[in-house]
């Protein structure tokens, strides 16, 4: 299977204080779903930053189809490489400003219309304020934003942990069908397994700012992945 991100022995620590990453190691196929799951505080937020540099790990090394991220400009690296986080933060007066606010500090030419349908928005919300949206909206429109971009992976920080139910399963599909129709490799933080067993193709555990091991997601949850399921869960 081919790799698209490898993470060797990354290390990240807030000035003279503890690392938050200590030495992690994983490998992300390209044009799959990968889950990265852990207790709280096992610094799976931080890897997502370290991988696109929004952040600037202290040891260790990010590769993007083989090619170290350290020598890649850091824009070039974030177009490639998109990222989502928890709590969508919309920049512009309009929608389809948000959507295009990316795009247009790249110099690149996108329609708004077509990436919100891309992401199952009415085109006509472009013209909308932001704040009219409700909050599942508003985080679809944060992924459009980053598809206007065209990147080849994308970095999803809890995207669902904000939203109820029904939002939740919207999100859940829009990525699944980002992944069949466009191949996008997809990065994707979680706390709930139920969803890591609905999305991932792949599952990393991170532990204490440690990776523990990858699995797929049937043997992480088969008897294979039982050690790691307890570690999550924080059970003996």
């Amino acid at each position: 299977m081919r790799e698209k991100i490898r993470v060797s022995g990354l290390r990240y620590a807030v000035g003279e204080g503890a690392e938050i990453l200590k030495g992690v190691d994983a490998e992300v196929p390209g044009g799959r779903i990968t889950a990265v799951v852990g207790p709280s505080g096992a610094g799976k937020s931080t890897l997502l930053r370290a991988i696109n540099r929004l952040i600037e790990p202290t040891g260790g090394e990010v590769y993007l189809d083989g090619e170290p991220t350290s020598a890649l400009d850091p824009l070039e690296l974030r177009r490639r490489v998109g990222m989502v986080f928890q709590l969508p933060a919309l920049f512009g007066a309009t929608v389809g400003d948000a959507v295009l606010y990316g795009a247009r500090l790249a110099g690149r030419d996108a329609d708004a219309g077509r990436l919100l349908a891309m992401v199952g928005l009415d085109p006509s919300l472009a013209g909308r304020h932001p704040d009219a949206l409700s909050v599942g909206q508003q985080q679809r429109v944060s992924m459009a934003r980053a598809l206007a971009l065209e990147p080849e992976a994308l970095l999803l920080d809890e995207p669902t942990s904000a939203l109820d139910e029904g939002a939740r399963d919207v999100v859940e599909a829009l990525i699944l069908d980002l992944n069949g129709r466009l191949g996008l490799t997809i990065i994707l933080v979680s706390h709930a397994l139920d969803q890591v067993g609905r999305v991932a193709d792949r599952v990393v555990v991170l532990a204490a700012g440690r990776s523990e091991g990858g699995w797929g997601r049937e043997e992480f949850f088969s008897g294979e992945g039982e050690r790691a399921r307890r570690l999550i869960s924080g059970r003996p």
